[in-house]
This record gives structure tokens, C-alpha cells and sequence, in this order.
């Protein structure tokens, strides 16, 4: 008897791979996704890229590579709870931030408005982009070859992206998404699979965690900011009548810990109920509910969107993370604009690209590949190295969590 649901994603029944290939004997098909995630350059590039704006004081600060971990982490403890495919939850988890640039959310912004003119940038969309064309290491294709249930689950966990009409339900589809999905349709129109819903709700539950974490680090914030709070409020009113003096440190983990409980048991207990009375005969029908299906209670979201409120005054725009934000836009712009201007700057191995490139568009996409795969230190020493700034001022600072 098999243990999954019946809306699991079934591996023996997966809708395959691009470019077929031989059934791995000791590895579902999506054991083998995550495998090739975990050893892509991409995932390795994740411990120097980062998040929130922080100034630096120290090495516990979430890069994304810890951020994606704790996410995967999540991802499997829902998946078991709801019966569904642990490994095909933690594949979409552990690649959900592949397509990020350096310095977080900034260099997306930066980067998209410098991608403006030809056909934009998105992070999600970069994130297939690499998956399916930039990892270049297998002899008989380009990317990973992940399943069709993987990919699907990277570009679409945050919900359809077309309605049945064939129109995108959100301005024009990334480039990246088009291409793709021109050579093996991702059916963008639906939901994804419960797996890659339970990922993308999983990423909400780590960062509304490590960001109240990190930001208490910082110090942009302490505990009795988060005594007034929803759900930080009513865990360190529980923590103090158990443990009356607890020492700070583990007074803020056991608070912690406590919304981090909240949430996922919340999920867990709305899911259940969703899922029992949609009662989905297989995953396809998930697919097709025409709602999200994984999801928080409409009151702890209410809950939530008021710590996002204070997270975005008291960190994600305090006044140091801002200043820090306009210098690496600075940063993004000076690099973009100096490879595209100059591209014989580019290393060796992306020259043949380069010369294949068609036009000014084309040659701008291979420029923002080249830095959205950048870390943030690696982005500072190129343009030290190639424009005469200082990157000494830049080391004051560090990025934390944020999605």
C-alpha cells in the first residue's frame, strides 16, 4: 500500500524529462531532480547571496543558500504531514531561489529595470532559464533535464500565470517561461501540484521566521517590539509564564520557535481540511481546483501581513539597509552597463555566446545571465577590478533573509 494520497505526485507516473533517459535503479525520478539541484553551480553560488540589508555583524545572518535549506526543511515536514511526494516538495524547495541575483530583492529591481527594454528579468523565469539552459554540464544536453513535475513546480508555485483564454494573467510572461514552455508546455494556465504548493507556502513560513530572527540580530528591532505584535506577542507572553528569567538568547529561540510552530501547524490543519473536502482523485485534479489549496487560515494571514508591515518599516527600509540598497543598484547598473557596452570582459566561456548573439536584446540577455549568476562579494571585487571603486566600504554591510 502505497504511502502517499491519492493527489500525491506519483514518480511512476511522472510526465518525464525534455530529453529522455535511462530510469535511474536506485533513485525515484525525483530524488534524482533533487540530486542535480543540490550539485548545480547554481546552488553552490547561494552561500554568497543574499537577502535583507543588514549591516554586518557576524556569520549567523540567513544567506540564501541557508534560507533555501530551511525552506526544503519545511517543505518536507508538510509534504509527510499531507501524505504528498517529500522529494518532489524538497526539489522545488531547494531550487525556488536558483534565479535570484546578488544583493537580494535589490538586484532583481535593479536588474529588471536595466532589462526593461528587452523583455525584463524575473527571478522565478531566471530560475528555469538556468534549470533548463545555463547549467552546461552534461554531454548530451544543456541544463539539468529536471521532470516535468519540477520544472512546472519552479515556475509555477506561486500560482497559474495564463488564464484558460491563453493570456498571461500578469503582464507579459517572462522570455525565459515562453521559451520554455514553447518546447514543453508547463500548462500555465493551471495551479501547480500540491508539492510545489506546499514549497511555495513553505518559503513564507522561513522567512516570516528568519527574518524576525535576523532582524532581532541586527538590532534594528528588539524583543518588546515584537511583544506588540500578533502571533511574536502571545509566543513570548507563553515563554515567560514557563520560564520566568530566562536568559535572553533562549528566550528569543523558544519565542521564536513557538511562531514557527504556529505556522506550520496552521497549514497543516487548513490543508487537511481543504484537501478532504475537495477530495482530489490524483494530483491532476489538485491542479484543477482553480484554488490554491495549500495555504495559511484567512486569520493567521491577517496576522502575518501585520508583522510583514513591520518587517518592511523596521528592516526591510530602515534607514542603513535604504542607503545600502542605492549602492549596489549603483553596482548592478555599473556592471550591466559596462559588458554590454564592452562584452569582451566577459569570461572566456560565455564568448561563444556572445558572438552568436543576434542583436543588442540578445546580447543584453546573455549580460544579465553573466550577473544575476554573480554572488554579492564576487559582484563588489568585479567592479572594484574593473571600475576603480572601493570595495572596502561595501564590507561594513552583510544581506540577511528575505524570500
Amino acid at each position: 500500500m502505497s504511502a502517499f494520497a491519492p493527489y500525491a505526485a506519483d514518480p511512476d507516473r511522472s510526465r518525464g524529462r525534455l530529453h529522455a533517459e535511462r530510469i535511474s535503479t536506485f533513485r525515484s525520478p525525483f530524488q534524482r531532480d533533487r540530486d542535480r539541484i543540490i550539485h548545480s553551480s547554481a546552488f553552490r553560488r547561494l552561500k554568497h547571496k543574499t537577502q535583507v540589508f543588514i549591516e554586518h555583524e557576524g556569520d549567523y545572518y540567513r544567506t540564501r543558500l541557508t534560507h533555501s535549506i530551511e525552506v526544503a526543511q519545511v517543505a518536507r515536514t508538510l509534504a509527510t504531514a499531507l501524505g504528498l511526494n517529500t522529494d518532489l516538495a524538497e526539489a522545488i524547495a531547494l531550487a525556488h531561489d536558483l534565479g535570484h541575483t546578488p544583493f537580494g530583492h535589490t538586484g532583481e529591481d535593479a536588474l529588471a529595470a536595466l532589462m526593461e527594454p528587452y523583455a525584463g528579468f524575473d527571478h522565478n523565469a531566471q530560475a528555469l532559464r538556468i534549470v533548463t539552459r545555463l547549467e552546461r554540464h552534461y554531454a548530451e544536453f544543456d541544463g539539468l533535464n529536471l521532470t516535468w513535475e519540477t520544472l512546472e513546480g519552479i515556475a509555477k508555485h506561486n500560482g497559474p500565470l495564463m488564464g484558460a483564454d491563453g493570456a498571461p494573467l500578469k503582464g507579459a510572461l517572462p522570455l525565459a517561461l515562453t521559451e520554455y514552455n514553447a518546447l514543453h508546455d508547463l500548462d500555465l494556465h493551471t495551479h501547480a501540484s500540491a508539492e510545489a504548493q506546499v514549497a511555495a507556502i513553505a518559503d513564507d513560513v522561513a522567512y516570516n521566521h528568519h527574518d524576525l530572527h535576523d532582524g532581532l540580530r541586527s538590532g534594528l528591532f528588539d524583543e518588546d517590539d515584537l511583544m506588540q505584535l500578533p502571533i511574536t506577542g502571545p509566543a513570548f507572553a507563553e515563554v515567560d509564564a514557563l520560564y520566568p528569567g530566562l536568559e535572553r538568547m533562549r528566550r528569543r529561540h523558544e519565542a521564536l520557535r513557538r511562531v514557527f510552530g504556529t505556522m506550520v501547524e496552521d497549514v497543516i490543519a487548513v490543508a487537511r481540511h481543504r484537501l478532504e473536502a475537495a477530495e482530489p482523485a490524483d494530483a491532476d485534479a489538485v491542479r484543477d481546483l482553480g484554488v490554491t489549496i495549500i495555504r495559511f487560515s484567512d486569520r493567521l494571514f491577517r496576522e502575518l501581513k501585520v508583522i510583514r508591515q513591520f518587517l518592511f518599516t523596521r528592516m526591510y527600509r530602515a534607514p542603513r539597509v535604504v542607503a545600502m540598497r542605492a549602492e549596489v543598484t549603483d553596482v548592478v547598473h555599473d556592471l550591466f552597463t559596462l559588458y554590454l557596452r564592452s562584452p569582451g570582459h566577459l569570461p572566456g566561456e560565455w564568448r561563444e555566446d556572445v558572438a552568436a548573439a543576434r542583436d543588442e536584446a540578445a546580447l543584453a540577455r546573455i549580460v544579465a545571465d553573466y550577473v544575476a549568476g554573480m554572488t554579492d562579494r564576487f559582484a563588489l571585487q568585479e567592479h572594484a577590478r574593473l571600475l576603480g571603486s572601493d570595495a572596502a566600504r561595501f564590507t561594513r554591510y552583510m544581506v540577511s533573509g528575505r524570500e
